[in-house]
């Protein structure tokens, strides 16, 4: 790849903080999800993402410029809130590569080594973990007929998303590739991860339990002693159904099952359980 024109020019040869913010919420940090593909997945996104870093580092080397653009469109996949750590990373790295003082295949390889530590992080994090709670207390409140409930959830997502990628920008510019050495050497990674995941599986629980209304109202015995199938249920284990509803749930989706016929399937059942008599 060549070019016959120095990238445009930014004021000033070091990259400051409000540099790094800009980053973080431009387009195509923005954009991680909307331009994949197949073949690179996020590679588009983040090359434009760090293009205005690029453009100041290489400002007087067209052919460097476009050497970068080239290396960061190679294969890139990461939970979207943490590209921007990696960008700020990958940035003090490319200023190294710009002086002569570090090959160009290294920033290929670091950001390699990143993706997987970051990407389990995040989606135990963000996916996992916040999403969930963000989407309990949004659901809680807009059945008890709060309209503060979306609100509650956009806020409680994407709050702690935005500050993750700008403090992450930022910081990650001035770890550089320390960070990946110290966070292995510490055990930090798998520390988290490990935690996030225990808070999600409890929120996902008691999600299923509150949220998941089904019973079996069908009645056996006589006189005082009748009782119906759903107490025997709740006597044994309280939230029964809701359990094997979610363990079943958990299973289709395992086999890669479409969610839109799992969505119509449970209308068709409980039309029926409750045209029946079975389901209430």
């Amino acid at each position: 790849m060549t070019m016959t024109s120095k990238p445009e020019s930014t004021q000033g040869d070091t990259i400051t903080k409000s540099d790094l913010t800009r980053m973080a919420v431009n387009p195509g940090a923005l954009g991680m999800e909307y331009s994949w593909n197949y073949p690179k997945q996020m590679s588009i996104p983040f090359c434009m993402m760090l293009t205005p870093l690029l453009k100041k580092i290489y400002r007087d080397d067209p052919e460097g410029y476009a050497a970068a653009l080239t290396r960061h469109l190679e294969f890139f996949n990461i939970t979207m809130y943490f590209a921007p750590f990696v960008g700020g990373v990958v940035a003090s790295m490319e200023e190294r590569v710009a002086k002569g003082e570090m090959e160009p295949e290294t920033i290929s390889s670091v950001k390699a080594a990143l993706m997987g530590p970051l990407s389990g992080i995040g989606d135990s994090l963000f996916l996992g973990t916040l999403r969930v709670i963000a989407a309990a207390v949004g659901v809680g409140l807009s059945l008890a007929g709060n309209p503060l409930g979306p609100i509650a959830f956009l806020a409680i997502y994407n709050i702690p998303a935005f500050l993750t990628r700008i403090i992450g920008a930022q910081k990650g510019y001035e770890l550089g590739v320390s960070f990946l050495t110290a966070a292995q050497e510490s055990g930090l990674m798998n520390k988290v991860i490990h935690a996030a995941g225990i808070v999600g599986i409890m929120v996902l629980g008691a999600m299923t339990v509150s949220m998941t209304s089904v019973s079996i109202p069908i009645e056996f015995g006589s006189g005082e002693s009748v009782q119906t199938i759903q107490s025997v249920l709740d006597s044994i284990m309280p939230g029964t159904l809701a359990l094997i509803a979610l363990v079943l749930y958990y299973a289709a989706l395992a086999k890669k099952a479409n969610p839109m016929l799992l969505i119509v399937i449970t209308m068709i059942v409980g039309i029926l359980g409750a045209f029946t008599g079975v389901l209430a």
